[in-house]
């Protein structure tokens, strides 16, 4: 990224055009709509291929621990705050 982008406006950019694209599709994606928050997060290179063993056995890590709990779960272990209200959709 562009150090001059914001990644606010990355992230409406990339919604919004992602959104179309798969809306077009029609069927069951013909309402399909992001969440309106996000969450971003830097990977040094070193740890690419950790994130894309996460990312594909995302759904099967899910059954055991859900998204919100391991979402604090990261927040507390990098000694970040955070307001419950302010998190979720």
């Amino acid at each position: 990224m562009p150090r001059t982008l914001c990644i606010a406006d990355f992230v409406k950019e990339v919604k919004r055009v992602s959104t179309a694209w798969i809306q077009e599709r029609g069927g069951l994606f013909a309402q399909f709509h992001w969440q309106a928050g996000y969450g971003c997060f830097s990977v040094s290179e070193s740890m690419v291929p950790k994130v894309v063993r996460y990312i594909e056995g995302q759904e099967e890590h899910h059954r055991i621990i859900t998204f919100q709990d391991e979402y604090r779960e990261l927040l507390r272990r990098h000694g970040q705050k955070w307001e419950e209200q302010y998190v979720w959709d």
